[in-house]
C-alpha cells in the first residue's frame, strides 16, 4: 500500500513529491491538482485529459525504445515545478475545477488498442508524477493488455510512489533541467537532489531511461557544468544511457536568446567524450540525429525529423558486428 498522505498540524501532508506540501482543508498543494477535502487528499484531475495524440515514440524523445513505432500520448493539467520557460505552460500552469472528468482508464485502453502501429501509452505533456492515481489505474490496464508504458517526467517524486511507478512504467524520459542546485531553486522552484535520486532508482530497477536537457542561453549553458553533468550520468547511471540536448526557444515568461548552434555543437562533442549515445533536439542540424554502432561505427538508425529508418540493425543488433544497440526493438512496416 503506497502512502500518499499523513496528518500534519491540522493539515494533510501530501507525500507524493519532495515538496511535501502541508495542505489546509479546501486548499491544494503546489501542483494545484491535489486537494485536502477534510478527510483525504483528492486528485482533482482524475479522468481529466488535456489531449490525446498518436506520436512517433521519438517525439518523447525516446530514441532507443522501439524506434520507428508510435505511442499514444496522453496528458492532463498541472505541475509540481514552476519553470518560467515551460513549453507547455498553457496546461502545466493552468488548473481549473471546471474540466470534465470523463476519460476513464477503460476508455484510454480502447484508444491504445485501436491506434495504428502503437506500442502502448506515454504519460506526458504536463507533469505526470502528480497524476498518480489515474496513471496507476490506466497503466495497469495497458500492461495487462500486453502493451508498453512510458513516462516523460521531471523526476521530482518521492521514493515510495516512484517505486510504484517502476512496477508499471517501462520507459522514462527524465528532464534534467540543470546540474545546478541554485537553478532548480530559483528557476524551477524545486531541488536537484531528488531528481538525481529518481534517476538512480530508475536505472537500479532496470527500466529503460533516456535523459533530456534543455540548454538555455545564460542559465544552464556553462561548459564546466555540462561536463560535470555528463560525467555524473556516465559514472552513476551508465555511459549507454541516451542523452538528448535540446535547443531552447523563448517561451512563457523567459525571453533569453535562442540557443546558438555552436553551443549545442560544443556540448554534443563534450558529451560524446563520456556517453555512448548523444542526440540533438529542436534543431535542423544533421549532427546528433542518427544512431551509430559504438563498436564499428555502422549507421544503425537514420532520422530526418520523425522519418526513421532502422537500416543497420537486425532485431536490435548491429548487423555488421552484432553489438546490441536496442534492448527494446520491433521492426515496423
Amino acid at each position: 500500500m503506497i502512502h500518499l498522505e499523513r496528518k500534519a498540524d491540522n493539515k494533510i501532508q501530501c507525500l507524493l513529491c519532495p515538496h511535501l506540501c502541508k495542505i489546509a482543508e479546501g486548499k491544494t498543494g503546489i501542483c494545484g491538482v491535489r486537494k485536502n477535502t477534510g478527510e483525504k487528499i483528492e486528485l482533482l484531475t482524475y479522468g481529466v485529459v488535456s489531449g490525446f495524440s498518436l506520436d512517433p515514440v521519438e517525439k518523447k524523445p525516446l530514441y532507443h525504445f522501439f524506434p520507428g513505432n508510435n505511442i499514444l500520448s496522453v496528458g492532463s493539467y498541472g505541475c509540481n515545478m514552476r519553470c518560467d520557460f515551460c513549453q507547455n505552460y498553457h496546461i502545466s500552469q493552468n488548473v481549473s475545477n471546471s474540466y470534465s472528468r470523463d476519460t476513464s482508464p477503460d476508455l484510454v485502453l480502447k484508444q491504445v488498442l485501436s491506434s495504428r502501429q502503437n506500442l502502448g501509452i506515454a504519460f506526458t505533456y504536463n507533469e505526470p508524477v502528480i497524476w498518480f492515481e489515474y496513471i496507476r489505474d490506466t497503466a495497469r490496464l495497458v500492461k495487462d493488455a500486453g502493451m508498453y508504458t512510458a513516462m516523460v517526467t521531471n523526476g521530482f517524486v518521492t521514493e515510495e510512489p516512484l517505486s510504484e511507478y517502476l512496477q508499471i512504467i517501462d520507459a522514462f524520459n527524465v528532464d534534467l533541467k540543470s546540474f545546478n542546485e541554485d537553478f532548480y531553486k530559483r528557476i524551477a522552484g524545486a531541488r536537484l537532489g531528488p531528481v538525481k535520486n529518481s534517476l538512480k532508482m530508475i536505472v537500479k530497477a532496470g527500466r529503460h531511461l533516456e535523459i533530456t536537457s534543455l540548454v538555455i542561453t545564460g542559465l544552464n549553458d556553462k561548459k564546466s557544468e555540462m561536463e560535470t553533468q555528463v560525467k555524473w550520468i556516465a559514472d552513476e547511471l551508465g555511459k549507454d544511457v541516451p542523452f538528448h540536448l535540446s535547443r531552447y526557444f523563448p517561451m512563457y515568461k523567459r525571453d533569453n536568446p535562442v540557443t546558438p548552434h555552436d553551443t549545442l555543437k560544443q556540448f554534443y562533442e563534450l558529451a560524446m567524450k563520456h556517453l555512448t549515445y548523444v542526440y540533438l533536439g529542436n534543431t535542423m542540424s544533421e549532427m546528433g540525429q542518427d544512431t551509430l554502432c559504438p563498436r564499428c561505427n555502422n549507421t544503425i538508425t537514420t532520422r530526418t525529423g520523425y522519418y526513421i529508418q532502422n537500416k543497420g540493425t537486425v532485431d536490435g543488433l548491429c548487423q555488421v558486428c552484432g553489438l546490441k544497440i536496442y534492448s527494446y526493438f520491433t521492426p515496423f512496416s
